[in-house]
């Protein structure tokens, strides 16, 4: 099928124009180059690359090249970006949204290399491999100075049940090591189902004699691993980072590695790459390797071939498997649904950061007209990558968001009714976790006025934008006060605020708009002043 030259505009076959700016596996170039021009050429500036890029219809990028809002502005004819690989953080998705230009990835095409390195780093730091192989170089025969210690019967601790945690967990298990896991988007149930015993992080560092992390670098993951923790693990534990570098604190680290109360580390990655100036360096204890994690034949092959085929499917008017930005709408609702979509995402967002534990069930109603919808499963899949996109591994999208959360074991419940709360409609979402349950309402009264209506069963008028702190509190006086007297104190401030209550003088809620983040000492003294019950810190 001949997929990119299939357009004709009066008698002439329009061809499109594919930039491959960082190395990419040959096999995915030759399958574009069945149909396209295809240019590949990786050494360009952010310059040259936005002086070139008004001439292509494609860019496919690795994690070399920088897609930025001015690269993507410059792109007057572009259709689709991908990524031969899981992350997007070279990409500004958000620019592209903006431009409707679908962002794809390939998140499955490297698991079973960077699961297959872990198992390799963690094996040669069991039986020091990388220190024997260089002593015996230098023609030294220390067999004892190089002592190992045996996987079986043996706890691995895994930090991530995502793609890569389970294909970990089930080698491991093959080498009859005992496996324990955290997840907060896993339940007990399913975790029990792939041979893992499910428990908090605290108690995990401190029963596992080897640890490994396999989860996103987000603000409430950086150094989730950190002196506290290592304190508390066993004398001798083991540490395996093939995932991002920042998930444990690289000093923390190198003051147990010198103490002795971890016996070593292996690491793929580093806080700052390439780690040249890493105190970790020096040590005898610690194996390393420089993010190659992905960088198997195989690998690459796989996530070329999967975003080559992507722009394909796109540029012939079909989804992309794998996108990350924009879910393909009916066109007969291409008008209707982005803003219940947008909405969906923002509220997802909002209750994620609203709730602790482990997620176990939602719901999903959907009132008033949107009862009669048919198309509101669109609406779910933004709602679903709201929720998890920010604290997932792997990156969750419109195509596989159902998928995901089925197979974390979160019950996902959708009901219509058409009850509207005296709105034309309502979309009402249901968080419960293992610790509590929360309640956030919103609606569309057009498609520049998206709002949410209700956090906890207290009505609100709330922009689904920006920065906001909410928190219950005492509805008395002054109790408000000194919320905004401690952030005036920190230079923060206030563009809005809005108060929602039941009944006079007992709890109510109050959102405010903030213009900064605020840190977390200064979110500690307002949860700590009298009447104020609860304080959350939330980004949309």
């Amino acid at each position: 099928m001949n997929t990119c030259r299939g357009v004709y505009i009066l008698g002439f076959t329009l061809q499109f124009k594919v930039l491959v700016s960082d190395p990419l596996a040959e096999e995915g170039v030759a399958i574009l180059r069945e149909t396209c021009d295809v240019d590949v050429r990786t050494d360009l500036t952010e310059e040259q690359l936005i002086e070139a890029i008004k001439d292509y219809d494609a860019i496919l990028v690795r994690s070399g090249t920088q897609v930025t809002t001015e690269v993507i502005e410059a792109g007057e004819k572009l259709k689709f970006i991908g990524r031969a690989g899981a992350g997007v953080d070279n990409i500004d998705t958000e620019a592209a949204t903006r431009r409707g230009i679908p962002v794809a990835n390939a998140p499955s095409g490297n698991t079973l290399a960077a699961t297959e390195h872990t198992i390799a780093m963690m094996c040669s730091l069991a039986r020091n491999i990388p220190q024997a192989t260089a002593s015996l170089k230098k023609k030294e025969w220390k067999r004892s100075k190089f002592m190992g210690v045996e996987l079986n019967e043996k706890t691995l601790g895994i930090v991530g049940l995502g793609r890569i945690g389970r294909e970990i967990a089930k080698r491991a298990q093959a080498m009859e090591m005992k496996i324990v896991g955290f997840d907060p988007f896993v339940t007990k149930e399913h975790a029990a189902q792939i041979g893992v015993e499910l428990m908090e992080v605290d108690d995990l560092v401190k029963v596992a004699d080897f640890i490994t992390v396999h989860t996103p670098l987000t603000p409430e993951t950086t150094h989730l691993i950190n002196a506290e923790r290592i304190a508390t693990m066993k004398d001798g534990v083991r540490m395996i980072n093939c995932a991002r570098g920042g998930i444990i604190d690289e000093q923390a680290m190198y003051d147990g590695l010198v103490s002795g109360k971890i016996a070593g580390a292996a690491l793929d990655v580093f806080e700052s790459e390439p780690p040249f100036e890493s105190p970790l360096l020096a040590l005898d204890n610690v194996i390393v390797t420089p993010h190659l994690g992905a960088s198997t034949v195989e690998a690459q092959k796989n996530v070329a071939v999967s975003v080559a085929k992507q722009c394909l499917a796109v540029f012939a008017g079909e989804p992309a498997k794998y996108a990350v930005n924009v879910p393909m709408v009916p066109p007969d609702r291409q008008e209707q649904i982005p803003p219940f979509a947008f909405l969906g995402e923002k509220m997802g967002k909002l209750i994620g950061q609203l709730v602790d534990g482990r997620i176990e069930a939602i719901e999903i109603t959907y009132g008033g007209e949107l009862s009669e919808n048919r198309t509101n499963h669109f609406i779910t899949r933004s709602i679903l990558k709201g929720l998890l996109d920010p604290i997932l591994r792997e990156p969750v999208n419109f195509v596989n968001a159902e998928y995901v959360t089925k197979e974390r074991g979160i019950r996902v419940a959708e009901t219509v009714t058409k009850a509207d709360a005296g709105f034309k409609n309502l979309i009402t979402l249901k968080v419960t976790t293992d610790q509590m349950e929360e309640t956030v309402s919103g609606t569309v009264f057009s498609k520049d006025r998206i709002r949410i209506v209700s956090i906890g069963g207290y009505t609100m008028d709330m922009v689904p934008e920006g920065s906001v702190i909410i928190s219950r509190h005492l509805d008395k006086p002054g109790v408000i006060g000194r919320a905004s007297t401690i952030l005036g104190e920190a230079e923060i401030n206030i563009a809005g605020m809005q108060v929602g209550r039941v009944k006079p003088g007992e709890e109510a809620i109050m959102v405010l708009n903030v213009d900064a983040d605020v840190p977390a000492p200064v979110m500690d003294e307002i949860r700590a002043k009298v009447g104020i019950f609860s304080a959350r810190f939330a980004k949309l």
